[in-house]
């Protein structure tokens, strides 16, 4: 079946519980979402918002107290929060590619090789997992300063904490962790430089992809694990999946029999949060960002806009100012849409008002370089 772009729009937004928000929990509402991009812990927070009908920031709180979701790198090299049964698979998968980046040039130009910073990695993990500890950056970069130099500790620490299975311990900010970053170690120790778990881990993340944002390609599972292509059509090769074809002609990976929406069914509008995997989860992102507005909203430096959706797809941008909602649309949008715009302003208004009301507030220097724009105040206090 060839299907279109709209079409795998609908896919998608109906696996991540934006057709419709779910009547879930915590915890299941982090597996269905696959990863929560939470480089910001409040985008955690916003992202199941827009997915979990009556969410309560306080059970996201639980859930990261409890350990039952975690915090940590697990998928594409930046941070994530999954549930915690999840974060040893898909570290596993990502394993080569972790160990390519982050052991690589900057390490060798401390004078040091890969093997020697693995190799204290393991003893910082194991340091942490046996005392049971958590500890700031600085307290890991003097560990590390003990057992080589002040300056070699130096170089060599931002490669090797976020090589690590560390994860970041949550704290007691508005968003569940603070300004002070604490690592602690993982419970589930991801098995390193093992190919065969990175081989078995990156056949289940590839499943999980698929369910959670399919149906997908080749490239889209590279992109949204950061793992080469080569090794995604080999673990692809074994998998009972339904084959189709996308709008350029490229093959299509799905669970067999997965539903996929009408094209036509209704997508209603949402504030999304900044790097929301719904635009980052793929290679050919216009599947959700329309191309002409791609380099305004996914910025070069990696800033991913809290963007409007509108329709299923980016339609602009909404920051928070003095408390209040402001949106700013790329295009004009009809008046039934501001209202169920304003009625999300308003939910989102109140969510955030308990805890951070300007939240997002040193990335507003982007909104001097918009296009032109219709702006509206939604809600406030």
């Amino acid at each position: 079946m060839q299907l279109t772009t709209r079409r795998l729009n609908r896919a998608t937004l109906d696996r991540q519980s934006l057709l419709h928000r779910a009547e879930a929990d915590v915890e299941s509402a982090v597996r269905g979402a696959v990863a929560l991009q939470t480089q910001s812990p409040v985008s955690g927070y916003i992202g199941l918002w827009n997915r979990v009908a009556g969410f309560d920031p306080a059970d996201l709180d639980a859930a990261y107290k409890e350990g039952r979701v975690l915090r940590g790198n697990p998928v594409r090299m930046t941070l994530h929060t999954v549930a915690a049964d999840e974060y040893r698979t898909f570290r596993e998968a990502t394993e080569p590619s972790l160990y390519a980046a982050k052991l690589g040039g900057r390490i060798a130009a401390a004078g040091i090789t890969g093997t020697e910073a693995y190799e204290l990695s393991e003893a910082l993990y194991e340091a942490l997992f046996t005392a049971g500890e958590v500890r700031t950056a600085r307290e890991c970069e003097a560990w590390l300063a003990d057992r080589l130099d002040a300056a070699t500790a130096k170089a060599v620490w931002p490669g090797i904490r976020q090589y690590a299975p560390l994860l970041r311990a949550p704290g007691a900010g508005p968003w569940g962790f603070t300004d002070k970053v604490e690592y602690t170690a993982a419970p589930d120790k991801p098995a390193l430089r093992d190919d065969e778990a990175a081989e078995a881990g990156l056949a289940a993340l590839i499943l999980r992809h698929i369910e959670g944002f399919g149906p997908v390609s080749v490239a889209d599972v590279a992109q949204f694990a950061m793992v080469q292509r080569g090794r995604v059509k080999k673990a692809l090769v074994p998998l009972d999946l339904e084959l189709h074809q996308g709008p350029n002609g490229e093959v299509l990976y799905d669970l067999p029999g997965a539903a996929l929406p009408d094209e036509d069914t209704p997508a209603p509008p949402r504030l999304m949060a900044m790097w929301d995997n719904v635009f980052l989860a793929f290679h050919d992102r216009a599947r959700t960002v329309p191309p002409e507005y791609r380099t305004t909203l996914i910025r070069n430096n990696g800033d991913v806009l809290p963007m409007l959706l509108v329709d299923g797809l980016a339609a602009g941008v909404w920051r928070t100012v003095d408390g209040a909602i402001e949106a700013t649309a790329f295009h004009p949008l009809p008046d039934d849409v501001w209202a169920a715009l304003a009625e999300e302003a308003k939910s989102l208004a109140a969510l955030l008002a308990d805890r951070e009301s300007d939240v997002y507030r040193r990335h507003h220097h982007w909104w001097d370089k918009l296009p032109d724009h219709q702006t509206v105040v939604l809600a406030g206090r």
